[in-house]
């Protein structure tokens, strides 16, 4: 007898509103009503729009980026209710397939502008900026970005399960908090319950309104269930243990991305895309205490693109920022420090300073925290895969300027 073909959870349409979808919702909350069953045990597919939820089209204006409403992003798909689960359980989560949608083999990386999230680097390229990539099987490249073409590394930015009223009460008192004591700052450091375009699936309008007033946003990952954490490695053949902290599990996905660098550097820094994931859930029961689990864990699969032996540049940054001034053990400085040093290596070769950011956000760059405990300086690394460029970047050959065109900036069409 031969295998059945794998059931469609849901399924999504790029033609109609996300907001208009009961199988997506954009926000944390216990009460999101359930999208569909899935069985301890099944292999199904699930249809994801791209987290803005179609704003971003595929032309050469970043129009689009500037004018993005930041209160409908993160449309996930779900919840699903997985048999059996129940708090104090662990979803498996086995991430067998991730494919960009037949009709949309298309993604956008972006640079949001500051007052929107804008990115790592927002203070020094605070421009809207956006490339478009084209995909050819497993493989991408773009018009605003060119000589370069990768494979991608394909996953989900977005997996977790809905967090009981507890959790979520904990969520907002601490992230309430926060933005209290940060108030002098000129940026927002956490984002609240906002009730303005909220969408809950198929919710009453009563639940509705309650999620908009209570729920947390997705854009944090959050230690209690994991949500947007954008780790590019959690692809094909991973196994991702989320704790349940509602019967049923609760669980959604979204935010696809073709292709992402280490740290995912812009807001919006990904490759990203509306596709298909094919997951196989199971149930680990008691799993949270068996595991003594405080936030997810995950097993990588098998799949990364490969780059033989000191076929990487590798860039050091350390605690000591681009005014001079010294912090202490500061890894974030440390980090923003390695992207400059990329930049203007790479600005060498004709490329401007916001393609080679678009591009280390979405890129297989390998970032790493090489040493943490020199006082005062943490130092951190990039390695930049030399193999994605059709032109040589070694360091030992003379850097020849080319013509290299531009990202797309609001304004220009």
């Amino acid at each position: 007898m031969g295998k059945q073909a794998i059931r469609t959870a849901a399924k999504v349409s790029l033609d109609k509103p996300a907001s208009e979808q009961a199988c997506l919702h954009n926000r944390w909350h216990p009460d999101v009503p359930f999208a569909g069953t899935i069985k301890n045990g099944e292999v199904v597919k699930i249809e994801c729009v791209d987290w803005t939820g179609g704003q971003i089209g595929n032309n050469d204006s970043a129009d689009d980026v500037r004018d993005v409403d930041l209160t409908k992003i993160h449309y996930l798909t779900g919840p699903f209710e997985i048999e059996t689960a129940e708090p104090g359980d662990v979803l498996v989560v086995e991430i067998q397939d991730v494919q960009p949608m037949e009709d949309q083999p298309w993604g956008f990386t972006g640079i949001f502008a500051k007052e929107n999230g804008g990115g790592f680097l927002d203070e020094i390229y605070p421009k809207p900026a956006k490339a478009i990539w084209d995909f050819e099987g497993i493989h991408c490249s773009s018009r605003h970005i060119p000589g370069v073409r990768f494979a991608g590394l394909i996953h989900p930015g977005i997996l977790g399960c809905a967090p009981s009223p507890e959790v979520l009460a904990t969520w907002n008192e601490r992230e309430g908090e926060l933005i209290k004591s940060c108030a002098h700052m000129e940026r927002d450091v956490a984002q609240p319950p906002n009730p303005q375009n909220v969408h809950a699936g198929s919710a009453s309008d009563s639940v509705k309104e309650k999620v908009g007033q209570e729920g947390a946003r997705t854009i944090p990952g959050r230690p209690e269930h994991g949500g947007n954490c954008d780790i590019k490695n959690l692809s094909r053949g991973s196994k991702v243990y989320l704790p349940v902290h509602v019967k049923g599990a609760k669980f959604s996905v979204g935010d696809l991305h073709f292709s992402q660098g280490d740290g995912e550097i812009s807001f919006c820094g990904a490759i990203e895309m509306a596709g298909v994931i094919t997951i196989k859930f199971s149930v680990m029961k008691g799993g949270v205490a068996q595991l003594a689990m405080k936030s997810p864990i995950y097993i990588p699969g098998p799949v990364e693109p490969q780059f033989g032996p000191g076929r990487y540049i590798y860039f050091e940054g350390f605690s000591v920022d681009e005014k001079g001034k010294q912090y202490y053990l500061d890894a974030t400085v440390a980090y923003r420090q390695t992207c400059l040093r990329v930049i203007e290596y790479l600005r060498r070769f004709g490329y401007d300073d916001y393609q080679i950011y678009l591009l280390l956000s979405c890129a297989p760059v390998q970032g790493h925290i090489a040493g943490i405990v020199d006082i005062p300086n943490a130092c951190t690394t990039i390695g930049l895969p030399i193999d994605i460029f059709d032109f040589n970047i070694s360091p030992h050959v003379p850097a020849e300027k080319k013509e290299l065109g531009s990202c797309a900036f609001a304004g220009s069409s």
